[in-house]
Formats: C-alpha cells, structure tokens, sequence
C-alpha cells in the first residue's frame, strides 16, 4: 500500500476541484533526491479535465513550477518514470516547498499551506514506520529481482509481506487516532481517503467518518466520501445481495433470485489478464468436487463484447458465463462495487453476502464453511 496512489489522487482531485472566476498563480519549489532522470511528470484536474504536464528539474533535483488555479487544488508529482509520487495541495496565491528523496516518496515533505503542513506533520510522526514499510518493499523487490521463485523465496516473501502487512496496520491506527484528535480539518479526510476509502474495509469507513464534524462534513470530499461509504456497504459482508439481471453466452436472461436456496459464487473475471485465466482454472478443478445440486457458480467478464466468448479456457467451463458487454459500467459492477478483478463474491442460500474476494484456491474450503453455518 503506497501511502499515495494514483487512483486516490485521482479520487481527491476530482473531490476537491470546483469552477471558480479570479486565477491566481499557485509556485511549486521543488528539492527532489536521487532522481533517475530530470523530468518530473505533473497531473491535476483542470476545467473537470485531467492534465498532465512536464517540469524539468536542474543537475541537482531542484526545480520551480507555476500554475493558475481559482480554488483549492491537488497537485500530483511522479518521479522515475512515476516509480513513486507525492500528492500536494495547494490554494491560489500559494508557495509550495517540496523537499525530500525520490527513492522514499512517502516520507517527502509537502510545505506551505495548512494542508500540507498537517499532512507533513503526520509523515514525520510515523517516520519510523514508513521507513521500515520501504526498506522491506525495496528489499523484497531486490531478492525477487535477484532469486527466481523457490519454496524457501515465497517463504521468506510471505514472512516480509506479513511484516509489511502489519506497520500498514499500525498507519491506519495511527490515522484513526489523528481523526479522532482532529475532527474538523481537511487533513483527517484526506487521511480517511488514504487510508479507510476501500471496499475491504466498509465498517472502518463508516466508523472514521462518524468522527467527523462540522462544515467539513459539507465539503465536496465529505459528501462525496460519505456516498462512497453508504455504496461499499450496501454490497458488504453480511449484508442482502444487491439484486441483477444479466444475460449469459446463451442469450437467456438469468436474475438474482433463481438462485435463493443455494449457494452462489459470482466471480468477477477478465478474458485476457493472467490472474483471471488462474482464477478460472483453479475455480474448475473446485467445481468438480462440489454438490451440483446445492451450489451454482456465474462468471462475469467484465471486458468482453463477444457472444459467445470465445476463450479457450472457457470451452469446458460447466457453468453460467455471462459475457457483459458494458464492462467496467456494467449495473452489476456498480452494485456490488467490484474495483478489480479477478473478485469472487460468495453468496449464501439465504441471499447474504457471506464474503468477498476470495481467492480461488480458498473458494472450497470457504463454501463448506458456509454450508456448515447454513445447516
């Protein structure tokens, strides 16, 4: 987990961004580390248009960036061909101060405005975490770059991943607790973005917004991450499957409730993406074992236009394919708020989402469970 994304500044861009009259020039000073190469790429929303610019820094990282902007906008810089990033904010009339090392972006200091010296503040107060978190992703980089993938590799890769896996925790409760001290700034919601505004965590979203007060509840991050919040648990763990209509290979229209009294695994899946063809075979060899009669299995393609699909994997699949010609728009996608794929959802006979991305080779044993608690 980067501590910026793309995808998430992409979200807060778009949030934040409002139409506004009087332009003011925004200056960007920049004193960039270890660069790779001196070009520096620049995105941002503009006229509800994202841009993308260039700046080029000097020999020695530094570098200056002007821009006329009429409200408060994010800023986001990617370095060594956008290997790592920085996200900044920055109002009319601001002087922005970057300052740090392009190989650890996440421990880059953003200055100049409240906004950014918050975020800055809570970087520096979790320094020693994020330093541990990149000196294990660069150290398990480097040995999968060195080693091919042995039995003692993916040990060992499990062992680092697991000790990434928990300084992650550690920065999402750190952040819970920096909301809870500061309920009415900026700040809190864009670390509620960071580190809350995903599908596999819809109870921990709700509960960091329920500290939230005052007028930045109004704000158009906060609306907006409040209809996030109220979206992601309308398709939860626990909650009723939302209700679909599709279309299968065959042309025959299949709904929701032909299958209540059984259970269901919809697996959300591509037609060219490795991950997907895997997910599909080890989803075969489960689905020989099962009771035909007591569980039913409907494949998604998510990226495909072609009636039938004609994918070489799926020629012995037995059960429902539904090629969905709307992709990525599709209802069902909306509904149960799929992010990425492959995604197997298990549904169960009482039509409760019992669980979400499941990984195929878990798929068995999570649907003996499942009949287990529904005897």
């Amino acid at each position: 987990m980067k501590f910026v994304t793309f995808f998430i500044v992409i979200v807060i861009s778009i949030l934040l961004f409002s139409c506004g009259n009087n332009k003011d020039t925004v200056v960007l000073k920049g004193d960039i580390s270890n660069l790779e190469n001196r070009e520096i790429l620049i995105s941002y929303i503009a006229a509800d248009t994202l841009a993308i610019d260039t700046i080029t820094s000097n020999s020695r990282g530094k570098f200056t960036y002007k821009n006329s902007i009429d409200t408060l906008t994010v800023f986001s810089l990617y370095f060594n061909n956008q290997s790592s990033s920085v996200m900044v904010f920055a109002d009319p009339d601001d002087k922005i101060s970057i300052k740090g090392d392009a190989q650890t972006s996440d421990l880059i200091k953003v200055n100049g405005n409240e906004i950014n010296n918050e975020l800055t503040s809570f970087k520096e107060s979790n320094k020693d975490l994020l330093q541990q978190r990149i000196l294990l992703l660069h150290n398990l980089k480097e040995e999968k770059d060195k080693n091919p993938t042995t039995n003692d590799r993916i040990l060992a890769d499990a062992d680092e991943i697991a000790r990434i896996n928990s300084f992650n925790q550690e920065l999402v409760l750190n952040a819970e607790e920096y909301v809870k001290k500061n309920p009415d700034k900026m700040s809190s919601l864009i670390l509620i973005n960071e580190f809350f505004a995903n599908s596999e965590n819809p109870q921990g979203l709700q509960r960091v917004l329920d500290y939230m007060q005052g007028d930045i509840l109004k704000s158009r991050m906060g609306l907006n991450l409040k209809a996030y919040s109220d979206k992601i648990n309308r398709s939860a763990e626990g909650t009723s499957m939302p209700y679909f209509q599709l279309v299968d290979k065959s042309g025959d229209t299949i709904q929701s409730y032909d299958y209540r009294g059984k259970h269901l695994l919809l697996s959300f899946v591509s037609t060219t993406g490795t991950d997907s063809r895997e997910n599909i075979k080890t989803l075969k060899q489960t689905y020989q074992n099962l009771n035909k009669d007591s569980v039913e299995f409907i494949s998604i393609y998510i990226d495909s236009d072609i009636y039938p699909i004609s994918y070489v994997e799926n020629d012995s699949v037995e059960w429902t394919v539904v090629p969905e010609k709307r992709s990525w728009a599709s209802d069902i996608v909306e509904a149960y708020n799929i992010e990425f794929i492959p995604n197997n959802i298990l549904i169960s006979p009482a039509g409760i989402i019992s669980e979400r991305n499941v990984p195929a080779m878990a798929v068995g044993s999570a649907l003996k469970s499942s009949v287990k608690n529904n005897r």
